[in-house]
């Protein structure tokens, strides 16, 4: 399954979706192998962001200041949003969504559930997508349209497990009370289920979905550059994607699940208005 056209635009052009896909991994592989080969002995916090334990670290620096300089070099008039405080507007309908390295505690930690994640949009929809993980030795990929793949080979969401034998992942706020609520969210969910998981990731865990070793996943609480990637990878591999009823992922709430397992997650998700304080 693929993601839907937007009714009334057009199909976008194959040779520059073939550009935006080159640039998203040459951009995607050279700040992996920055972050997997130039991690210093001693990494330590350069700083936080939404709260003491929200770190940032040199190394998540360095890997946006590349993959910019990337970007701006092979298409000097496209947009640019990253997680570190790069922004630019753009000249040309496209626009990259970064993620340097998503999952930075668990980078910190020396755990191997990270990533680098790169996205472009054009007209404001994701046409490209691409989240290596290097600790994990796997890139995967999807160019709207065209199905996702694992290390170029093709992937596809599993087939829908029972709901009471679902595998759910999900991730947590660094926000204290937000937090505190999705844990109240989770006791609730963890009874009926098969199990949960928390991989630290979440443009992994959108794909872990993607390749089918994950059920289903939601978040709360994810910015652009943490599900721009993961979710058209997600929704190419046939899993479906979206949020509170009636919406599209956002910062609210995001949901990639396989058919038939999407449709209970998504409702018991709303009954317990896992969105919400």
């Amino acid at each position: 399954m693929t993601s839907p056209a937007v009714p009334g635009t057009a199909a976008p052009d194959p040779a520059l979706l073939d550009e935006l896909l080159d640039v998203a991994l040459d951009a995607a592989r050279r700040a992996g192998a920055l972050l997997l080969d130039g991690r210093p002995a001693d990494l330590g916090v350069a700083g936080t962001k939404s709260s003491p334990v929200d770190v940032v670290t040199e190394m998540d620096l360095a890997s946006e200041k590349l993959v910019l300089e990337l970007i701006a070099e092979r298409r000097p008039r496209d947009g640019y949003l990253g997680e570190e405080g790069a922004e630019r507007a753009g000249t040309s309908g496209v626009r990259w969504v970064v993620d340097p390295l998503d999952g930075t505690v668990n980078y910190l930690y020396g755990l191997p559930s990270w990533a680098v994640s790169v996205a472009a949009e054009l007209d404001g929809r994701a046409v490209v997508g691409v989240v290596l993980a290097p600790a994990r030795g796997e890139l995967f990929q999807a160019v709207l349209g065209r199905g996702a793949q694992l290390d170029g080979r093709p992937i596809g969401a599993r087939p829908a497990s029972p709901w009471g034998q679902a595998l759910i992942a999900t991730g947590f706020n660094y926000v204290q009370p937000v937090r505190v609520r999705q844990a109240e969210v989770l006791l609730a969910l963890m009874p009926e289920v098969r199990d949960i998981r928390r991989g630290g990731a979440a443009a992994v865990d959108l794909c872990d979905v993607a390749a089918g070793r994950l059920d289903g996943y939601y978040e709360r609480g994810l910015a652009p550059w943490d599900r721009a990637a993961g979710c058209l990878i997600a929704a190419e591999a046939g899993a479906l994607v979206g949020g509170r009823p009636g919406h599209g992922p956002d910062g609210a709430l995001t949901v990639a699940a396989a058919p038939g397992v999407y449709e209970p997650l998504q409702e018991r998700l709303a009954a317990l208005r896992a969105w919400a304080d």
